[in-house]
């Protein structure tokens, strides 16, 4: 299987067109071995990111960039309710279903023809529920008779995707104590790996893979030094080495939320997991580089050992987070082959990795200005730190000097996941140009309560826009072309091998754009900022583009002055399905 996965992702560049059957062996559902190759199976949409790589491209060639010009939608489902916020998730399709999950801990299985509606499942949630970010989910894993997803009171639960019955629910970690969760879970060998959220809160990240069938905890890996592993109910190692980065009793509640779910390499076996912030924001109260903070982690999925980390914002006073996700492709580079992995950071560079050992091969601005460092030393792999950059120590009861840092804490790039196309060899980033005034306070930790000991403006940095859809080039770093769009982009990228380029704006749009160039070729009105993740696929012989519209999300939460100038957008939550007319 991993043989024919990695032939069939070399060969597939060079492709005319890809029609291959979706996973419908049998009526028993998907296995590992489909989700394995949903990248090359066109006519489904089995896992979040079209295949364990997670690159969102695919090889779907009937609708290009000449006729998407006449895409139309076939229907929209309304996910009801008074719940309309946040809809981040990206759809899955299967079986003539599509499902997708809701704010509020929602999941819907809507008919892939018609869109009526087949059933819909809500989590009860308790009123003590702390979600540092909107009330999202980010999507559903599918297995077998099961899809799984995550809820806002840190539980993973799998139902039957027929009938929208719980098959087991298990509790991932403890609410009271500010954990959440909200990431598509990934499946790999009968497993469900997950991340966790809270990293506001003083928790301690950590990653865990349980039992596909029955929820039950196969290893955990917490992400902050000082911690023990497990491996089936057993103690499997220390996280890094006790005191080495962290002073004193810190570890405990050092952050580090594994809040947006990890991507896997089948051929190193290997899980690529991004960690949060250290806890709390205020870095002078904690001395250190503070491991595995604002990391890229690889993780052996077979038992949880670390293999190797890389750290993009060592000591972290910005909460850059190191969360986003770090997309495996392979290129050559300095006329050698390679097996590399990017991760466009919240800290404003693209980093390119080695993604066997973690070695660093490049590290480029894909943002209009850095002003906490001015570059990443090649060598040692750390950034340039620029020392008045960060925010001053508080004086006793009085909060520290002001500081103006840009990206703002909200990022360079925050969740929404970025697409690299194996035919242009471009990573499609949605980015955000902005700053913020930040400043550090006194804190003490209090369970269940937000631990940041700072404050913060945020400010737009640019006359015309905030967001920016942007073409890089792994390779050289270059920016090939930009999109600049007035509101933040806070929804995820497809790229398919008909030159397109699919992403939403919360001016309520999903657009169209020309993977070469970035010409603009098509937009729809969704009714509400788009902050889903689309996705491609064939039925009927046809090709389907579906997307996920309801504006919600960090921005206007955490925004500020920002937000105020898009508060009028409508919330909503509609799944919208497209193609093109007969």
């Amino acid at each position: 299987m991993k043989r024919r996965f990695s032939h069939f992702l070399a060969g597939l560049a060079a492709a005319t067109a890809l029609v291959a059957a979706p996973a419908q062996a049998d009526h028993h559902g998907p296995t590992s071995s489909d989700l394995m190759n949903d990248a090359a199976s066109a006519g489904d949409v089995l896992s979040y990111g079209m295949g364990p790589w997670q690159q969102r491209f695919s090889g779907l060639d009937a609708l290009n960039s000449d006729n998407v010009s006449k895409l139309v939608p076939v229907f929209a489902a309304s996910l009801g309710g008074e719940k309309q916020r946040g809809q981040e998730a990206q759809p899955l399709v299967y079986d003539g279903t599509i499902y997708v999950t809701g704010s509020y801990s929602r999941l819907f299985a809507f008919d892939a023809r018609t869109g009526e509606k087949k059933w819909e499942y809500t989590a009860r949630l308790p009123d003590g529920i702390m979600p540092c970010c909107d009330v999202v989910n980010r999507g559903a894993a599918i297995h077998g008779e099961k899809i799984i997803f995550a809820t806002l009171d840190a539980r993973l639960i799998a139902l039957n995707r027929e009938t929208g019955k719980v098959i087991w629910n298990k509790k991932t970690a403890d609410y009271q104590e500010g954990y959440s969760a909200t990431a598509a879970p990934l499946i790999v060998k009968d497993m469900v790996i997950t991340g966790n959220s809270g990293g506001e809160f003083g928790v301690v990240g950590a990653v865990q893979a349980r039992n596909v069938d029955t929820g039950e905890l196969v290893w955990e890996r917490p992400v902050i030094e000082g911690h023990m592993g497990t491996l089936n109910g057993a103690p499997n190692g220390m996280t890094g080495k006790l005191n080495a980065t962290w002073e004193g009793d810190l570890w405990k509640t050092g952050g580090g939320a594994t809040w947006l779910g990890g991507t896997y390499d089948p051929g190193t076996n290997l899980l690529y997991f991004g960690t949060g912030n250290p806890a709390p924001w205020n870095s002078h109260l904690r001395p250190g580089d503070n491991l595995y903070t604002s990391s890229t982690l690889a993780i052996d999925a077979d038992t949880g050992v670390i293999k190797w980390h890389y750290q993009t914002t060592p000591h972290d006073g910005w909460d850059f987070d190191g969360v986003n996700e770090f997309i495996p492709f392979d290129a050559t580079m300095n006329g050698k082959p390679m097996k590399l992995g990017a991760k466009a950071d919240r800290n404003g560079y693209f980093y390119v990795l080695d993604r066997t050992n973690g070695k660093l091969l490049g590290a480029h601005k894909f943002v209009m200005q850095t002003t906490w460092a001015d570059g990443i030393n090649l060598k040692t792999g750390r950034p340039n730190y620029i020392g008045e950059g960060r925010p001053g120590a508080p004086n006793g009861a009085e909060k520290g000097k002001v500081v103006f840092s840009s990206p703002s804490f909200l990022g360079g790039k925050n969740w929404m996941p970025m697409a690299y196309s194996q035919d242009t060899g471009l990573f499609y980033i949605p980015s955000n140009d902005w700053g913020m005034d930040i400043w550090n306070e006194p804190i003490a930790y209090k369970k269940g309560a937000a631990y940041l000991g700072a404050g913060f403006t945020i400010k737009p940095i640019a006359d015309d826009h905030i967001g920016a859809l942007r073409a890089m080039d792994p390779k050289t770093g270059k920016i090939v072309w930009e999109y600049k769009n007035a509101a933040p982009l806070w929804g995820g990228v497809l790229t398919t091998k008909g030159n397109l380029v699919f992403t939403g704006t919360p001016e309520g749009y999903l657009k169209a754009f020309d993977a070469k160039t970035g010409t603009e070729l098509w937009k729809f009105q969704t009714g509400s900022g788009v902050v889903g993740s689309p996705v491609t696929w064939e039925q009927d012989g046809e090709q389907y583009v579906a997307v996920m519209s309801g504006w919600g999300g960090a921005v206007p939460l955490w925004g500020g002055e920002v937000a105020k100038t898009f508060k009028d957008i409508s919330q909503g939550g509609m799944l919208w399905v497209f193609k093109l007319p007969k």
